[in-house]
């Protein structure tokens, strides 16, 4: 019975290790943006007073460090995929990916950035304090994003 479920967990995991790794890379790019930003959004409150301005500076700053953190993880774990048989680079399986990608974001992105502009700037106005509004807005909008972006990254066909 172990046995069966070890092997089935094994077949599982296998099946989906793209995706597992592609989850993997969000949620490590994720924590850094998460983290800045909580910290960039506190110290501007505290010289400024302005929280649309101190809004629309957390979602930059979580995409400052979030996405170039992604493409790194990215490439390192997918590098095989974009070398053929013979050795050499496939171009056209980059820019194949590079296309899915750019589709899948897009759209979940921007379901990203107003769900977390928009989160934050209530949470604010109902007095929470701005490090705890960044982080409660960002821990939204990424739920709301991981839903988004698995479902686009299906649609488009990522991983084969």
């Amino acid at each position: 019975m172990l046995s069966d479920l070890y092997h089935s967990m094994r077949r599982l995991l296998k099946r989906y290790s793209d995706t597992i790794r592609f989850n993997r890379n969000l949620v490590a790019a994720g924590s850094g943006g998460f983290l800045a930003s909580s910290y960039i959004s506190d110290l501007h409150l505290s010289y400024y007073g302005d929280k649309l301005s101190n809004s629309m500076l957390a979602v930059a700053m979580e995409y400052a460090v979030y996405i170039p953190l992604f493409a790194v993880l990215f490439y390192i774990d997918n590098r095989h995929r974009y070398i053929s048989s013979d050795g050499k680079r496939n171009g056209r399986a980059i820019k194949d990916d590079v296309k899915k990608l750019l589709a899948s974001f897009s759209v979940a992105e921007v379901v990203f950035a107003l769900t977390r502009f928009l989160s934050q700037y209530q949470l604010l106005n109902v007095g929470m304090q701005a490090y705890q509004a960044s982080m409660m807005s960002s821990v939204i909008a990424w739920v709301v994003f991981f839903i988004s972006i698995n479902m686009m990254v299906r649609v488009v066909r990522l991983f084969r």
